[in-house]
Formats: structure tokens, C-alpha cells, sequence
């Protein structure tokens, strides 16, 4: 426990850069995927499309390849970006899909009377979709999207081995350099990942009932 102790900083510093990675790229994941899945039910053919192989590609490409592609191939392109903000990036576009489709599903669960409802309103697609569908289909699946978050903060840790000193980069130089307490050094890694995971985790159960209960 020493290590740990006398590295106390080090472990602070990652699990900053963690929350940072985790905040920033599940904003811009959240935005990006409400966007696709209003593309995803758009009744513009082309736009569906669109959203239908971004959705396929990114969700069926590995995160490493993914992240391979922003801190290499972005460099080599002529990008100037930080290490740091290229795996936002990464981040953003991989997780995004996933977003979109819990939100297609919650989607699915809005009764089609309410959009039908809203037309004969005369609302346009776009209002209808802001106004009516979406603030339904974000109450159903609250729990899902905060799974969402929970992948994510587990998948930040494989930017790491792209230059970001992330929490498990940090856990990484430091079991390198300390072999005889590799446990120690990775169990603190585990308990700052649970700092993250177990809150959201309860939120999303209280999230759950509450919203079970309005309905």
C-alpha cells in the first residue's frame, strides 16, 4: 500500500483525466447520438441512410481501431489536435451509436397516436420529434443511456495505450515500475473505476423509479 500512498498524486491526476474523458466525450456522444437517431426515424430516405451505416460501422468496429485511426491517421493527416482531444473524438464517435440506438428503442415505446396526434396539430417532423417523442423516449430509457456512461468510463481506460495519462495509464507506468505490489497498484485502479461506476449505477436505479412513478 506504500506504492499506492506515495502515488497518490499520480492515481489523482489520472482519475482527473478519466472524469474529463468521461464528461466531455458522453456530452458530445449524447448530442451526436440524439442527432442520429432523429436521422435514424427521419422521413427523409437519405438521412436514414446515413444514420443506418454510421450507426453499423461505428458499433461493429473495435474501439481500439477506432482510437488507432484519431491518434494516428489524424496526425499523419495534418491534425493538430492533442492526444487528449483526438481520443475525445474516439470516444465521442464510438460511443455515440450506442446512445442512438437506446434512444431508437425508447423511440419504439412512444405510442405512434402521439405523433399522429402532433401532425394533425400541425407540427413539422422537427417539432414533433423535440416537443413530443423525444422528452418520452428519454424518460424510458434513462437506464440504458446511464449504461451507456458506465461503458464508456470502463472504455476510456484503452486510451491509455494512445498516449492520454489516464487512470489506467497511470496504473500501468506504475505496475512497470513496481512489480513486487502490481496487485496493490491495480486494485486502487479498480476502486477509482468503482469511485465512477457504482454512483452511476444507483443514480440509474433512482432515475428509474422516479420517472416509473410519473408515468
Amino acid at each position: 500500500m506504500n506504492v499506492v500512498i506515495d502515488n497518490l498524486p499520480a492515481y489523482l491526476e489520472g482519475f482527473g483525466q478519466t472524469l474529463s474523458l468521461l464528461l466531455i466525450a458522453g456530452l458530445g456522444a449524447l448530442v451526436v447520438g440524439t442527432v442520429v437517431a432523429a436521422m435514424r426515424i427521419s422521413p427523409v430516405p437519405a438521412l436514414s441512410s446515413v444514420a443506418a451505416v454510421y450507426t453499423e460501422l461505428l458499433r461493429n468496429t473495435p474501439l481500439t481501431l477506432v482510437l488507432f485511426f484519431c491518434a494516428i491517421i489524424l496526425p499523419y493527416l495534418g491534425s493538430e489536435l492533442p492526444y487528449f482531444w483526438c481520443a475525445i473524438i474516439g470516444l465521442t464517435a464510438y460511443t455515440s451509436p450506442f446512445v442512438a440506438e437506446a434512444l431508437r428503442s425508447g423511440i419504439n415505446g412512444v405510442p405512434v397516436g402521439q405523433a399522429e396526434a402532433a401532425r394533425s396539430l400541425g407540427l413539422g417532423f422537427g417539432q414533433t420529434v423535440s416537443i413530443v417523442i423525444f422528452p418520452q423516449a428519454f424518460r424510458m430509457v434513462i437506464p440504458p443511456l446511464i449504461n451507456v456512461l458506465i461503458a464508456l468510463t470502463k472504455n476510456t481506460s484503452v486510451a491509455g495505450g494512445f498516449f492520454v495519462a489516464e487512470l489506467f495509464g497511470v496504473g500501468r507506468t506504475l505496475a512497470n515500475a513496481n512489480g513486487n505490489a502490481v496487485i496493490a497498484v491495480l486494485l486502487a485502479v479498480a476502486t477509482f473505476y468503482l469511485i465512477i461506476t457504482i454512483p452511476l449505477g444507483i443514480l440509474a436505479g433512482r432515475l428509474e423509479k422516479r420517472f416509473a412513478v410519473q408515468r
